[in-house]
Order: C-alpha cells, then sequence, then structure tokens
C-alpha cells in the first residue's frame, strides 16, 4: 500500500486544481497552480507541463516540492510533499501521454499539448483544513456558505 490513500486519491481527481510549490534559486518560494493536477499511483502525482518554465527551471535546480489540492467548498483537501522529476520522453512519458489522451488511469481526458509531465514522488502527505470549521461549522455549513458565496459571485459577473 502507498502513501496516497483512497481520500486523497478522490479530492485530487475531482479536484484536479492543485497550487505546486518549488524553490527558486535564490531560495525564494513559486506558488503556481496546475489545472491537469492528479494521480499517477499509490506513491505519485502527475501533471502536465503546458506552459511552466519558473516551475520546470526550479525543479532543475531543486527536484524538492509540495501540491496542496483543496476542495474550495467545504474548504479541505491535502498537503503532498515530495519530489519532482520531468519526463519528456521514453517510455514513461508515452505511458502518461496516453493516460492524458484517452482518460485512462482514472485520468481526466484532456488533449492539451504537453511539453512534457512532471511526475512527484510524495513522501509525505497531511490533511488541510480551512480555520472556518474553528466556530463548530459542519462540513454542509461550509459547502453552503461557499456555494452561496461563488454563486453570487458568478451571477455579478454575468
Amino acid at each position: 500500500m502507498g502513501i496516497l490513500t483512497e481520500d486523497m486519491k478522490q479530492v485530487v481527481r475531482q479536484q484536479r486544481m492543485g497550487f505546486i510549490a518549488t524553490v527558486c534559486p535564490d531560495g525564494s518560494p513559486n506558488l503556481s497552480p496546475k489545472g491537469t493536477a492528479t494521480v499517477w499511483d499509490d506513491d505519485h502525482l502527475v501533471f502536465a507541463n503546458l506552459d511552466s518554465p519558473g516551475t520546470i527551471e526550479n525543479l532543475g535546480h531543486n527536484p524538492a516540492c509540495e501540491i496542496n489540492v483543496i476542495d474550495a467548498f467545504i474548504r479541505k483537501g491535502y498537503r503532498f510533499k515530495g519530489t519532482a522529476e520531468l519526463i519528456t520522453n521514453g517510455a514513461l512519458f508515452e505511458e502518461i501521454k496516453d493516460a492524458y489522451s484517452t482518460g485512462g488511469r482514472s485520468i481526466q481526458k484532456s488533449n492539451l499539448p504537453a511539453k512534457g509531465y512532471v511526475l512527484m514522488t510524495v513522501t509525505k502527505a497531511a490533511p488541510l483544513a480551512s480555520p472556518g470549521y474553528t466556530p463548530g461549522k459542519t462540513e454542509t455549513q461550509m459547502r453552503e456558505e461557499w456555494t452561496g458565496y461563488w454563486a453570487a459571485v458568478q451571477e455579478s459577473n454575468s
């Protein structure tokens, strides 16, 4: 059994948007959203390199990274720490590319033109929860509150 639980996998697959933190060459942090983040297997997450020059450069200097994935409606999710490698050719590249293009391995089908893929070996995983739960709100109350909020945002943008 790997480090990723079934709940972790479900959250990552449903949300798809992960925020990856990398370390710049000067030691400063870099945070970047990745809309193709998903589960590769019990110990790995993957995302497509669509146009991520800063992230890719940073990982080339230092493979340490963290990906946070959170359900915006219930304000819960997970943080994943580990190391990443860029996959740009070879058998693994073809396997990942095929999974994205066909929807295999429970990956959301995507035909976006990837320059490569980033495969993260997860070495530590932990839950994330918003301080919004502190006053004793339930998950249902959080979902209702944020569903209403986002509906109002969408209405005001129409």
